[in-house]
């Protein structure tokens, strides 16, 4: 979704530092230290909306910075970087014009049973931040019962991941809450409360996906972290990062990825990433930037990105073209990010694609081993 972040998460992307709900503690989390260029930042989500000028002294938003975040944000080596996320994510704009509003919640659109709480016992084992997953005695895998049950009718199946989401409080809310609960939905995992995130989708019926952050060809201009994958990296720091990024939350059933042209086109970093995914039982769907990879774990590829271009009337398109797809070989999957216009066009597709013929999907369903 990624990169998400588990933004990042081609797609509209967006770098994965920014972790609090707010907009002023956002820029502190964000570590961005620099002076002068803070208009400039001012781009914020959602039809119509145009740019909007801070009126934030940068001194004064450092200073409410929550004690950690700062420096758990800092890249490993050189300055910290600009993040884009702090303000086209932020949860109102930043002139103060909604400052006091409260925002009405979205209306619930699922009320069945949710899927089970996690984790499952015999599915985890401690883990240098939280629980690790781990294959159960008996065989099966994380990636089976994180899964949403899913029994397939016949028809041609479309599904959809997305990403982005645990960066802002409504947008993620929002996803949540309003789409239907087939949706599979990606976390980024600098996410503040990712835990609570995860229970808060399986109880709604959402399964979930892991945003992984991985090198992309661009770095470190394109920066997703500071427990990105890299490239380079030996086989032993890469699986170090990679426990710390799946210790971050539990209830997932796979990893998605953030970002990671770079990281996904090394023979030796792609496959010691997959050794340790395959390890813990868990699927990888990537965003297309590794279709033609295996590793004998359950993997899926989103053929399509559905919000390439950020307007109601090319997600429309992407969405039919789609359900095309699925016409042709029996299933399909895209992605997306959890822009405003994306899940309000999502929400309405994802009520109305059954009524031509169509089966809503998990993702899950449509990973195989390769």
């Amino acid at each position: 979704m990624a990169n998400i972040a588990l933004p990042p998460f081609k797609a509209p992307r967006i770098n994965l530092g920014a972790v609090l709900k707010n907009p002023v503690a956002g820029l502190a989390g964000a570590g961005v230290l620099f002076a002068g260029a803070v208009v400039a930042l001012a781009v914020l989500l959602g039809p119509g909306s145009g740019p909007t000028r801070l009126r934030i002294p940068l001194q004064g938003a450092l200073s409410g910075a929550p004690a950690g975040w700062r420096e758990s944000l800092k890249p490993p080596h050189g300055e910290a970087h600009t993040y884009h996320d702090v303000v086209r994510l932020s949860e109102r704009p930043l002139d103060g014009r909604t400052a006091g509003k409260a925002a009405r919640p979205p209306r619930p659109v699922y009320s069945g049973p949710g899927l089970a709480q996690a984790p499952i016992a015999g599915f985890y084992t401690p883990g240098p931040g939280g629980p690790l997953p781990i294959i159960a005695q008996d065989g099966r895998t994380p990636a089976e019962v994180y899964a949403r049950p899913f029994k397939p009718n016949g028809r041609p199946k479309v599904a959809l991941v997305i990403g982005g989401l645990g960066l802002n409080a409504s947008a993620t809310r929002r996803a949540i809450d309003t789409l239907r609960p087939e949706i599979t939905l990606s976390f980024s995992v600098y996410a503040e409360g990712l835990q609570g995130w995860i229970d808060m989708a399986r109880a709604r019926g959402h399964e979930v996906l892991l945003e992984t952050p991985m090198e992309p060809v661009d770095y470190p201009d394109d920066d997703p972290g500071p427990y990105t994958l890299m490239a380079a990296a030996q086989p032993p720091e890469t699986v170090k990062r990679l426990e710390w990024i799946l210790s971050r939350g539990t209830g997932y059933f796979g990893l998605t990825n953030y970002l990671g042209s770079r990281f996904m086109a090394s023979d030796g970093a792609y496959n010691a990433f997959a050794s340790s995914v395959r390890g813990r039982g868990l699927a990888f769907i990537d965003d297309g930037s590794a279709a033609r990879r295996g590793g004998g774990m359950a993997r899926a590829t989103a053929e399509r990105v559905i919000d390439d271009k950020l307007s109601g009337a090319a997600i429309d398109e992407q969405l039919g073209a789609l359900e095309a797809g699925a016409l042709q070989r029996g299933q399909a999957l895209g992605s997306g990010f959890a822009y405003p216009v994306t899940l309000e066009k999502v929400a309405k597709w994802a009520n109305e694609v059954e009524t031509r013929g169509f089966q809503l999907a998990p993702a899950s369903s449509m990973t195989r081993k390769r």
